[in-house]
């Protein structure tokens, strides 16, 4: 099979429900919307992918990056953070000491970027056992001091993607507390707790008391998957400046667009956009290994757009070679595209 799309664009397959039928407009216009970042999925090549083909989103934010007493970027890194021309791009720190969090953000000045995020959100235990994402939170004290230098004078602005606390939503008020004595440039709120990871549903509870008591922009991040979602969102709190998504992205690309009342995506972009990245990740990467499991970790969202395809997903999860990658692909680009929210 070519890796063009020549094959799927000669049969010009129409599914059910495809087409440019627009969403209602659900958010007014200065509702921000940010792009999640997914550790080994929202790399440069997919937001620059996405960016072009899709758009909707006003920011994207890197995987974080880790900086260290070495004071070097290392090659993965750079890449990361070179590799976004035309993309608005926030790139994200995890790390607990100031130091290192300040040399990375002062490089980052001076490559052109405006803000900086710290990530306090990532719930991994290697990365929380060493106080670091989440793991932050369990020490206010240390966060604070970690603060006072971070904030004196930055080289960029800050802002911070945080989750509630690591065992109860109760710890949020005493971290609000914390936040809200510095200058950050946003507060991006995950409410749930580190032990909680992604599963149950958010304390949305907490999101509305940041919103209340903070004294820069809030925004919202945790299981909006669809515009309907967002709507129902933007319609108990229309006073949020910004929402961020990024499985629910991952999953219908299309999504900041809809949520703008713009055009569902096709399945012909859907194609297209599957090819860039495969055509991009196969000069990236060495070897077909790495191919497979970047393109099967991204059907494991994107395939949520084609119902009743568990026996295509079964052949992509399966394949071992590429050529059997592309004809399980072709496959599941043959079915009918998913209709409605």
């Amino acid at each position: 099979m070519r890796v063009d799309g020549t094959n799927y664009r000669a049969q010009r397959l129409q599914s059910v429900g495809e087409g440019v039928n627009p969403s209602p407009t659900i958010f007014r216009c200065f509702m921000k919307l940010y792009f999640a970042p997914l550790e080994g999925l929202t790399d440069s090549i997919f937001r620059r992918a996405h960016a072009e083909l899709f758009g909707g989103a006003d920011r994207y934010y890197t995987p974080f990056l880790t900086p260290t007493q070495n004071h070097r970027f290392s090659g993965r890194e750079r890449r990361e953070i070179q590799g976004n021309a035309g993309v608005a791009v926030v790139p994200q720190l995890l790390t607990n000491h100031a130091g290192h969090f300040l040399w990375a953000a002062e490089g980052l000045a001076e490559m052109g970027f405006d803000e900086v995020n710290l990530n306090l959100g990532c719930p991994s235990g290697t990365v929380t056992a060493k106080k670091k994402g989440a793991g932050q939170l369990g020490d206010l004290d240390a966060l604070g001091r970690f603060f006072d230098e971070v904030l004196a004078a930055p080289p960029l602005p800050v802002s911070v993607k945080a989750r509630i606390g690591l065992h109860d939503p109760a710890e949020f008020d005493a971290i609000l507390a914390l936040f809200c004595r510095y200058p950050l440039a946003e507060l991006i709120v995950h409410p749930r707790v580190r032990d909680e990871l992604y599963q149950g549903k958010p304390h949305v509870e907490c999101f509305a008391a940041a919103l209340e008591r903070c004294p820069f922009p809030v925004c919202y991040n945790g299981d909006l998957t669809s515009a309907a979602d967002a709507a129902r969102f933007a319609g108990r709190f229309p006073q949020a400046q910004a929402v961020m998504i990024g499985r629910g992205a991952l999953a219908n690309p299309g999504i900041f667009r809809e949520i703008r009342g713009q055009a569902r995506a096709t399945r012909d972009e859907l194609y297209e956009f599957h090819m860039r990245l495969y055509r991009d990740y196969r000069a990236a990467f060495s070897g077909e290994r790495p191919v497979l499991c970047r393109m099967k970790e991204i059907w494991s969202y994107l395939r949520r757009m084609f119902p009743d395809s568990e026996r295509q997903w079964k052949a992509i999860r399966k394949a071992g070679k590429l050529r059997d990658y592309e004809a399980a692909m072709e496959e599941m680009f043959r079915l009918p595209l998913k209709t409605g929210a």
